[in-house]
């Protein structure tokens, strides 16, 4: 039996996911659970052009390739029912496990997690927004910085049973305007590892050769200049960053 092609084999349609902000589909090709973004679906945003989500979506996956962590699952673009748009393999993440939490401000864990911020619920209760302290988290928040990921939000990461955690929603990403909104800020000021150094050093060098020509295709010249120069700031400083700017820090809803 031929293998399956991702590209051309019949996308059905099998349900939608209504709480996305853009058109957000369940599918299957043949037997493989798919996620399908159609470009048409896309909600109008006053700071990204139109149309270009998926795009940057299928960009993130790429920086993700190159930096070996397997932080995006397989995204690609395709035609389907909806016409062309964002597909990528559905991930089953364990119910049992949140790398990111909101727990009242009395129990946050004082080991094996980072405290992002404490705020009051709508009971006027005191909560603390708190996230695993893992090296796959780590490098997650590494990822962000280099992709300038304005919507990190914690139900965009998917704890795995084994341990990884998979990073998904990357529509709103490579803005060459500083735009990072993340719930993972709790290793500001920390040095990056070695590890992290040399995953940022495969980025800066594959965006003067295989890296850079596929992402011409998805991003602007500015939006890939801008990418690299996230890249070299990061290795000069060697540390994460505080927030800055004037976009707030975190986005709305944190979930």
């Amino acid at each position: 039996m031929p293998a399956l092609d991702l590209v051309t084999a019949e996308l059905t349609l099998t349900g939608r996911i209504t709480t996305a902000s853009n058109a957000t589909f369940l599918g299957s090709i043949g037997d493989v659970p798919v996620v399908y973004k159609p470009i048409a679906g896309e909600s109008p945003l006053w700071d990204f052009p139109d149309g270009t989500l998926a795009h940057r979506e299928v960009a993130a996956y790429l920086v993700s390739e190159v930096f070996g962590w397997d932080v995006v699952p397989h995204t690609w673009l395709r035609g389907g029912p909806l016409g062309e748009g964002m597909v990528q393999l559905w991930q089953e993440q364990d119910p049992s496990q949140n790398a990111v939490d909101l727990v009242a401000a009395e129990d946050a864990p004082e080991t094996g997690w980072k405290h992002v911020l404490e705020g009051q619920d709508e009971n006027g209760r005191m909560v603390a927004l708190i996230h695993e302290d893992s090296p796959a988290l780590r490098r997650m928040a590494v990822f962000d910085l280099v992709v300038n990921n304005a919507d990190r939000k914690g139900n965009h990461i998917l704890a795995m049973t084994d341990g990884h955690r998979h990073g998904v929603d990357h529509g709103l990403t490579f803005h060459s305007d500083h735009k990072l909104r993340t719930v993972l800020w709790g290793w500001v000021g920390d040095a990056l590892t070695s590890e992290e150094c040399d995953g940022i050093d495969r980025v800066t060098e594959e965006l003067n050769g295989e890296l850079g020509r596929k992402l011409a295709g998805l991003l602007s010249a500015g939006e890939i200049a801008a990418l690299h120069a996230r890249c070299d700031r990061l290795r000069l400083t060697g540390r994460f960053p505080a927030p800055s700017g004037e976009m707030p820090a975190v986005p709305w809803p944190l979930f």
